[in-house]
């Protein structure tokens, strides 16, 4: 994953947890902490070779 799609999918947590803040919706939240656990899955796994 490169650092492009690391920094962008953070921003896109931040503006969900703005959006969530804004709304109360659960929905925003649950989406929000989903990207952000993808994204530092993505961070972590994305520099290694597989064999």
């Amino acid at each position: 994953m490169g650092a492009l799609a690391f920094f962008a999918g953070l921003l896109l947590t931040v503006m969900g947890m703005g959006r969530w803040k804004e709304t109360g919706s659960p929905y925003w939240l649950a989406g929000s902490i989903a990207l952000f656990v993808l994204t530092v899955v993505g961070a972590l796994t994305g520099g290694r070779k597989s064999r």
